[in-house]
């Protein structure tokens, strides 16, 4: 069930997602097209936007706070189950773990050096840390009034 969305972004804030369509038999291998509207991503894909999102609009406020010539940000990302191949307890189920893979391009009249930093920033985005560290959640069922 591998997803994958790009995310692009103007400096201006304007936000465009691409993002295979979901109900194909192999979403891996279709071509991306513009989502127009929110119901045509899965709940990953819509993860994967929430990602892209907070990423570039972190890397656009910096840019901007400091002067540097970024013009555009575009996210590849992509969510899949990655399986073990050597398993000791293959027979008592499959194991895998999940993972997302971003890359980051960045265009712009850019030097090596802003470059460098912009990428180190897309890491601190709060949803990349999120993702990466995990959140304890709590739910309860709570009755109508």
């Amino acid at each position: 069930m591998p997803e994958r969305i790009i995310v692009r972004q103007k400096n201006t804030f304007e936000i465009e997602f691409l993002a295979a369509d979901p109900h194909a038999h192999d979403a891996k291998d279709q071509p991306l097209k513009l989502v127009s509207a929110i119901h045509e991503l899965t709940p990953y894909g819509m993860m994967l936007a929430g990602l892209g999102s907070c990423t570039s609009i972190l890397l656009h406020t910096y840019a901007q706070n400091h002067s540097v010539d970024l013009r555009e940000v575009e996210l590849r990302l992509s969510y899949d189950r990655v399986f073990q191949q050597d398993c000791e307890t293959c027979e008592e189920g499959q194991e895998y773990r999940e993972q997302i893979n971003k890359d980051v391009v960045l265009r712009g009249d850019l030097s090596p050096k802003e470059r460098k930093k912009l990428f180190v920033i897309s890491k601190l985005c709060p949803v990349h840390h999120i993702l990466k560290d995990g959140v304890t959640t709590s739910s309860r069922l709570v009755a109508e009034e």
